[in-house]
């Protein structure tokens, strides 16, 4: 299973947002931005994981980090998460899971001592030359966005 580590480049992709609006890895080139991976809108640890990139919101802009949430989700999903917990930062939807493959965040994991295919919580900062500069997998989502900013303001 690919592993992204500090130094490689980061795969390219094209994934929708919560609008439909096509989001390419090549549209961001000279922004840094954090791209974190989740299993599902609207669940108990990833509605944590993404209202607390959003309490944070503010100290990653002042890096000026920009933050993208990735998951399965269908578009119209994003759409009502976002609203229901406000969330001020774009979503993207990868439904074939292809990108997710490329950054190693799905794929063969543990589930309460069982062998499963499924996402892999997993970020990436990935910075203005497409060279990631930080990749974290199997995160608990509970203080994990702290924990990242902590990292970027190091």
């Amino acid at each position: 299973m690919t592993r992204l580590e500090p130094g490689m480049r980061a795969p390219a992709f094209t994934l929708l947002n919560q609008r439909g609006q096509k989001v390419a890895l090549k549209d961001l080139a000279g922004e840094r931005f954090v791209m974190y991976c989740y299993p599902a809108d609207d669940t108990p640890g990833c509605t944590k994981e993404a209202c607390q990139f959003n309490d944070q919101l503010s100290s990653f802009k002042k890096l000026k980090v920009r933050v993208l949430g990735l998951s399965p989700d269908a578009v119209d999903k994003h759409v009502a998460f976002r609203s229901k917990f406000s969330l001020a930062f774009d979503l993207l939807s990868d439904p074939d899971k292809k990108v997710m493959t490329k950054y190693g965040a799905f794929g063969e994991k543990m589930m309460y001592g069982k062998k499963v295919m499924g996402v892999i919580r997993s970020t990436f900062v990935i910075g203005p030359t497409g060279i990631i500069e930080h990749a974290w997998y199997g995160v608990h989502a509970d203080g994990h966005a702290a924990k990242v900013l902590a990292r970027l303001e190091a």
